[in-house]
């Protein structure tokens, strides 16, 4: 889970050194990491919906060895169409690992299953906090080629942990449907006006980020930060949020997983609304309660569907909202960098980041009334 979310949500890291390594504009690169944020939750969200009846470890090996073979990659490919194709693979491989191991360590607990979410999606708030840094300290210290290959060398040897241990208990229901009734049963959810709601609240819960994500590295440079302190910076995002994915985990357990989301969703406005302030102290508090949402947004959605949706399609629900999710990661990176580019400012990309948490909040908020 630490390589899940922390590549992907890297990009901001990634847009110099892949510039100047390879002759592509930033702007035309951020397409690039929008494919890849598509694949992470689009297409790992397709291979969810039918992934419920293959064998998860033969799933999770079948992804590390799709990252073994892409870590040297970058040694005989530097075009646009070639990095697309890489990157494409890599959230597609990133994404299926995550909806596998979110959908599934859950299934291992009855009692305390918020605890228990929490406690896993600890290390995405991992990854968030220790891949920006490390990927900006590995670029600059050996390139971009040799510093892809070495990172995601120990990926691919992570997800292969990950194979060999991961697998649905013996006691779960297991779904038996065929994959069209699979479809069927999509079909007949994206009919109700509550999937219709929650599909629009849970893809905005995250556009948030991916938006942030875009920009954020780049702010803290403009706000007086070195380009290491604002990578740091960024991380620590994620670092915060590991309190709230331990705790919101918890507060699920106590208050239900729709109170404990929508206070996070609260959480992650009232920060990104800090971001308009040019002061330091201000941006302290700002990356704080980003965090803090940013835990409990990526922890609580997956029981917050549980309990709307039956936990027998476990997998198929999960992928089928990260649908949603890859729906708008696909031009959220695009948005943010052109936003900055046109206007020359950070005012504009931080007003759309608020717009979108707290439409997202609304969403969530009215499409799960009476759930």
């Amino acid at each position: 889970m630490v390589f899940t979310f922390g590549t992907p949500f890297s990009y901001g890291v990634f847009g110099r050194p892949f510039s100047e390594a390879f002759g592509i504009p930033q702007v035309t690169l951020s397409t690039v990491f929008a494919v890849m944020l598509f694949t992470f939750f689009i297409g790992s969200g397709a291979v969810g919906v039918f992934a419920a009846r293959l064998p998860a470890r033969a799933v999770l090996l079948t992804c590390a060895v799709a990252t073994g073979l892409i870590a040297p990659s970058l040694y005989v490919t530097g075009s646009y169409l070639g990095l697309t194709l890489v990157f494409a693979v890599l959230g597609l491989a990133l994404g299926t690992v995550f909806v596998l191991l979110a959908s599934i360590v859950p299934r291992w607990f009855e009692e305390r299953r918020g605890a228990a979410t929490g406690l896993i999606f600890v290390g995405n708030g991992l990854g968030l906090f220790l891949l920006p840094p490390i990927w900006q300290f590995v670029l600059a210290r050996f390139g971009v080629r040799q510093g892809f290959l070495v990172v995601m060398s120990v990926t691919a040897f992570a997800f292969a942990l990950a194979g060999v241990t991961c697998r649905r208990p013996r006691w779960a229901d297991t779904s038996a449907a065929s994959a069209r009734a699979v479809i069927d049963w999509v079909g007949q959810l994206a009919g109700t006006r509550t999937f219709q709601l929650l599909f629009v609240g849970i893809g905005l819960a995250f556009a948030w980020y991916q938006l942030l994500a875009a920009y954020a590295i780049d702010l803290f440079t403009h706000r007086g930060l070195t380009e290491a302190n604002a990578s740091a910076a960024f991380g620590l995002i994620g670092g915060v949020s590991i309190i709230s994915r331990v705790g919101s985990g918890y507060a699920t357990d106590i208050v239900g997983s729709r109170r404990a989301f929508l206070a996070s969703l609260t959480c992650s406005a009232a920060g990104i609304g800090l971001l308009f302030a040019p002061q330091v102290p201000v941006l302290a508090v700002s990356i704080f309660l980003i965090g803090i949402g940013l835990g409990g947004c990526a922890t609580l959605y997956v029981p917050l569907l549980m309990n709307v949706y039956d936990p027998e399609r476990d997998t198929a629900i999960v992928g089928v909202f990260n649908i949603a999710i890859g729906t708008s990661a696909l031009i959220m990176p695009l948005l943010g960098t052109a936003s900055i580019s046109y206007t020359g400012g950070y005012t504009a990309a931080i007003l759309l980041t608020f717009v979108v948490t707290v439409v997202s909040l609304w969403a969530t908020v009215v499409g799960t009334t009476g759930s």
